[in-house]
């Protein structure tokens, strides 16, 4: 019998190849037939391995969700950068490769993202997801968030709604 492990951790820079193929794999299976293809195309290619070590070498928080050694998604978060909203936090990012989705990673990795950003003090959190993406959007309420303010994002002359879900402390 085989035991494999599920371990949520700080990023290092030597995942960086590992979570430019997850965000790779997720942005196509979340986005393909939302944002246009070649702006989803262009947003992808912008963020190869030198990006995502650069990312995770600067301030930015990077999580990764480890399993059996495999890195099976990853969340990037900090500050809430809606000042029209009083939570601290935002999960900026959480995505599972395809093949990881719907079997609780996703979960683990949200309530440990929400821990991190407690434990550094900020508190209440804010996450954004277009109104388009239905999986996001019942991830989001299915894990508690509340749906209290709406946003545009424009692709290629494409205009989408965005909602923000919240969790105060």
């Amino acid at each position: 019998m085989n035991t494999l492990t599920i371990d949520i951790r700080k990023a290092e820079p030597r995942d960086a190849s590992a979570i430019a193929d997850v965000h790779q794999e997720a942005w196509h299976g979340a986005y393909s037939g939302i944002i246009p293809h070649r702006t989803l195309t262009s947003m992808i290619n912008r963020r190869g391995v030198d990006w995502w070590a650069n990312a995770i070498r600067k301030a930015a928080t990077v999580l990764v969700v480890e399993i059996g050694g495999t890195i099976a998604g990853y969340a990037t978060i900090g500050k809430n950068r809606a000042r029209e909203l009083r939570q601290q936090g935002e999960i900026y990012e959480l995505y599972l490769r395809p093949e990881y989705q719907g079997i609780g990673l996703g979960s683990r990795l949200f309530k440990a993202a929400k821990n991190r950003l407690s434990d550094h003090g900020l508190r209440g959190l804010v996450v954004w997801a277009l109104e388009d993406n239905h999986n996001a959007l019942a991830f989001y309420a299915g894990n508690g968030g509340r749906d209290v303010a709406e946003g545009v994002e424009v692709f290629e002359q494409k205009a989408l709604k965005k909602v923000a879900f919240v969790w105060n402390d």
